[in-house]
C-alpha cells in the first residue's frame, strides 16, 4: 500500500529521529527472555542474517510491541483499535541483492501462530531494489482485509494455489498473491512465482530482488493480540 511503502522508505532513514515509546510493556513476551524487544514505532534490530522492524507505520494506531529470540523465532504483541485502514507491519527482513535471471533457487518456510480474532493477513513483502514493484504473498487472513487492484484469476504456484490481483497504489505497482485457504506452516517456492510475473505475464522485466519480508499487515487487534513467528527461514542461491 502506498502509505506503507512511503513509511517503511522513511523510516530507515529516519528511525532514530522518530522512535516513540509506547505505552504498553512486554508482558506479552515469552516466558523465556528474549534477547531483544521493542515497543518503540520504528524499533529495528539484525539477528541472525535477518532485520526485525515494529514498523508501526498507519494512522490511528495503537500500542504494539515486538520481541524476538533469534531472527526466525520472533512474535509481536498488538493493541490497534477496531477501524479501518493498516496500522502496522512488524516484519523480518532477508537481503537477496540478486536479479531474477541469476537466482537458481529463492525458498521460504514458515510456521506461525496467529489469532483468530481480529483483521490482518500474514504475508511475505517482496521487493525490487527499485522499490518500483511490490509482490505480495498472503498465506492466511483474517477479518476484513483484503489485497490493492483487480484479480487476474487463480493460479498454482510455489507449492500454493493463490487468486492473483494486479493494481498500483501510485508509488509502485503491487501484485498480490491469497492464498486460497489458510495456512500457518508451509514452504514457498518463491522463484517460480517471480518467474511467472516476468515471463508468463509480462508485468516486469528482470529486476533484481532486493528484500524478502514476512510479516503480519495488521488492520485490527482490539484489546491486543498475540501474533509468533515460530520458525522463518529464506534461503536463495
Amino acid at each position: 500500500m502506498a502509505a506503507r511503502t512511503l513509511s517503511r522508505l522513511t523510516r530507515l532513514a529516519l528511525a532514530p529521529a522518530l522512535a516513540i515509546g509506547a505505552t504498553v510493556g512486554l508482558a506479552s513476551a515469552p516466558a523465556s527472555a528474549a534477547v531483544w524487544n521493542s515497543c518503540d514505532q520504528w524499533g529495528n534490530t539484525s539477528l541472525n542474517g535477518y532485520t526485525l522492524y515494529n514498523n508501526i507505520w498507519g494512522s490511528g494506531a495503537g500500542s504494539q510491541c515486538i520481541w524476538a529470540n533469534s531472527g526466525t523465532n520472533w512474535g509481536v504483541w498488538a493493541d490497534h483499535p477496531n477501524t479501518g485502514g493498516i496500522k502496522s507491519y512488524p516484519d523480518a527482513k532477508k537481503v537477496i541483492n540478486k536479479s531474477i535471471t541469476s537466482l537458481s533457487s529463492l525458498t521460504s518456510s514458515y510456521n506461525v501462530t496467529v489469532p483468530s480474532s481480529g483483521a490482518y493477513n500474514t504475508s511475505y513483502d517482496i521487493w525490487d531494489t527499485d522499490y518500483d514493484y511490490e509482490i505480495m504473498l498472503w498465506v492466511n487472513k483474517t477479518g476484513a482485509v483484503g489485497p490493492l487492484g483487480t484479480s487476474q484469476g487463480t493460479v498454482t504456484l510455489g507449492g500454493h494455489t493463490w487468486t492473483v490481483y494486479k493494481g498500483s497504489n501510485g508509488a509502485n505497482e503491487v501484485f498480490s498473491f491469497i492464498r486460497t485457504s489458510n495456512s500457518t506452516s508451509g514452504t514457498v517456492n518463491v522463484l517460480p512465482i517471480l518467474k511467472w510475473i516476468k515471463d508468463t505475464k509480462g508485468w516486469f522485466g528482470n529486476e533484481t530482488i532486493g528484500d524478502v519480508q514476512f510479516g503480519y499487515e495488521i488492520t485490527s487487534s482490539s484489546g491486543g493480540l498475540n501474533f509468533q513467528t515460530n520458525n522463518l527461514t529464506v534461503s536463495s542461491s
